[in-house]
């Protein structure tokens, strides 16, 4: 029978996500690669155990995450009935719905009222689950009015079925747009999970952090490692079986200027005491509008190792201008 850390609190740090009442884990376990039933499910069991021992109190899913769709929202449902469902309460669970995931016109990927009430009904059966803490329109849907959209998404806090909303993938327009409803609405909307790292800083271009911070709502980050760049994996280029081998936009971008920008950025992590993906999730943290960095792992000694990021969060000028050198170079 699992019994978690009783210090588990200690080792984490916390933040109130935009100005609502909820607070976050600086890191955050999503389980979108690797939770899936093409992963080993006592692998999988021991990374969750592993994750809510660290203070990980936030675990993020997607109808469509796993292999095959749904499968990693299985999987924690099983976990949950395996013994962790009574921390329930300790814990904050996010699911989305948007992108496609079972067959036909109504599961085809979408923002209509039709898909995400029907999708966030499956994800609920899935996990064993009365409600989510947040639900996620996981995409912009040109196709669907953003008034339905939101609606939906109200509909299912009303519902009780989720106590929070939020978007995925929205830029600083989108966001403004289907906010301005939620307003109306006096929706629970406080968060927005974008893409974002040392390498892909659209959200500084598009000034959505700078929105977020003005509008009161928290940011939810996902890719930090930027697909796996961001740790020592790629060093000396390609390396077999990897993601970037198998992936061809990936490979394409690890070229000798790529290589050569990871290993300047590793030598500033290590004269911060840091791994290279340690000083990455510090470095992403460290932009104000980020409530959590959600990270993902295939073991529970990447969570660990990884986790140890709140322990140097600060950064001195002069490293923020080594390392803005190495970005824009």
């Amino acid at each position: 029978m699992y019994i978690p850390n009783e210090k588990r609190y200690e080792k984490m740090i916390y933040r109130r996500c935009g100005k609502s009442g909820l607070k976050l884990p600086a890191v955050s376990l999503g389980l979108w690669q690797n939770f899936g039933y093409s992963g080993n499910y006592i692998n999988i069991k021991k990374m969750v155990y592993t994750a809510f021992d660290c203070g990980i109190v936030h675990f993020d899913l997607a109808n469509n995450y796993g292999v095959p769709y749904g499968s990693a929202e299985e999987n924690f449902g099983h976990i949950l009935a395996d013994g962790m469902m009574k921390y329930r309460d300790e814990m904050c669970i996010s699911t989305k719905a948007g992108y496609d995931m079972w067959d036909g016109i109504y599961g085809d990927g979408n923002g209509s009222r039709k898909y995400i009430t029907a999708s966030l009904d499956q994800s609920l059966k899935r996990m064993g689950l009365d409600y989510v803490d947040i639900f996620y329109h996981h995409v912009p849907d040109s196709e669907t009015p953003v008034e339905e959209t939101a609606l939906a998404l109200d509909n299912a806090v009303k519902q009780g079925k989720a106590l929070y909303v939020g978007i995925s993938n929205y830029n600083s327009a989108q966001t403004a747009e289907i906010m301005e409803i939620f307003r109306e609405l006096r929706t629970p909307f406080i968060i927005n999970q974008p893409s974002y790292s040392m390498l892909n800083r659209w959200i500084e271009n598009d000034s959505l952090d700078k929105y977020a911070i003005e509008n009161g709502f928290g940011l939810a980050v996902f890719s930090p490692l930027y697909q796996g760049f961001l740790t020592n994996k790629y060093l000396n280029g390609v390396p077999e079986n990897s993601r970037a081998e198998n992936t061809i936009y990936l490979k394409n971008q690890l070229d000798e200027k790529m290589i050569s920008r990871l290993n300047r950025l590793n030598e500033i992590a290590l004269e911060r005491n840091q791994t290279l993906s340690q000083m990455a999730l510090s470095w992403v943290l460290n932009n104000k509008a980020v409530t959590t960095v959600l990270v993902g792992a295939s073991s529970s000694e990447q969570i660990l190792q990884n986790v140890e990021c709140i322990k140097h969060l600060d950064f001195s000028t002069e490293e923020i201008s080594k390392i803005e050198v190495v970005l824009n170079d």
